[in-house]
């Protein structure tokens, strides 16, 4: 059955709505990250670019590094954006654009997310890199589509009796990462991480510049969570959400967090240009090897 204008938008060129590409156009493995300028941070250090596309926050570069053909997207901020990012670079590899059919074989993508995150933990430092194991949406974007199957909903359930959690939020939801891509991106360097993924970065990350919260020590009690050995290392805004739509879609995610803030001792990076650059020779070399 053909699925819905309406519901495949495309545009007039045949591209997909947002991104504004076509299947032709992305790699197998695909690096996101929020800020469109770290796009070309990334592309800098391949050998050859052959596609570069920019649609609304959306910056894509596609190109090959040691042979190995990659592709480099800006999502933007938040798992709203993540929602749409996914299920676009989805239906590139799974449907049948002209058409509007899926295809009859499903390709699994490898989504490598670079990017930035604040530690809620002493023991962690500034400048290290967290791979994030498991995510924990405050988003409620799970709760939207039948997720019910990978929810790890015994850390959700300790998590709201442990913190008191508002029944006037979303439920949290809590979702593993893509094992394989775990182990590859791992190494001596990294610290594994357990990830808060938050809906904005002042209130709902506990910063206060003018507006009050309701809970203030909110962060406190995150940080004090824990369940089966696992506590939760550091807050963000997109992994959760990442991690969600890989595993509805039948792909494989990462979460590279690099530290540059210990929100329990109040420190910011003194240098989060080369902390991010590093990170990202880091993961180009994990990807490539």
């Amino acid at each position: 059955m053909s699925l819905k204008a309406s519901e495949l938008i495309l545009n007039e060129d045949g591209s997909i709505y947002h991104l504004g590409l076509l299947p032709e156009e992305i790699s197998s493995t695909v690096i996101t990250v929020g800020d469109p300028a770290r796009v070309s941070r990334i592309s800098q250090h391949f050998d050859n670019i052959e596609v570069t596309r920019t649609k609304r926050e959306f910056c894509t570069h596609t190109g090959t590094l040691n042979g190995k053909r990659i592709t480099v997207m800006s999502t933007g901020m938040g798992t709203d954006n993540i929602d749409i990012a996914l299920t676009e670079l989805d239906a590139l590899a799974n449907i049948n654009l002209e058409k509007k059919e899926l295809n009859p074989d499903s390709k699994s993508l490898d989504i490598i997310r670079i990017g930035t995150t604040g530690s809620i933990r002493k023991e962690i430092p500034l400048d290290s890199y967290i791979v994030s194991e498991l995510a924990m949406g405050f988003d409620g974007l799970m709760h939207y589509y039948n997720s019910e199957a990978f929810l790890e909903n015994d850390f959700s359930e300790a998590f709201v009796e442990q913190t008191g959690w508002s029944s006037k939020k979303a439920l949290p939801y809590v979702v593993s990462g893509g094992k394989d891509l775990l182990t590859k991106m791992s190494s001596e360097k990294t610290i594994p991480g357990f990830t808060a993924t938050n809906v904005g970065f002042y209130g709902p990350q506990g910063r206060v510049l003018r507006n009050s919260i309701p809970v203030p020590e909110m962060n406190n009690k995150i940080a004090a969570f824990s369940f089966r050995d696992k506590q939760i290392t550091n807050l963000e805004m997109e992994t959760s959400g990442i991690y969600g739509m890989a595993k509805l879609m039948g792909h494989n995610a990462v979460s590279m967090n690099a530290v540059l803030a210990n929100r329990a001792t109040g420190e910011f990076s003194s240098d989060p240009k080369k902390l991010v650059d590093d990170l990202i020779t880091y993961c180009l070399e994990k990807i490539t090897t």
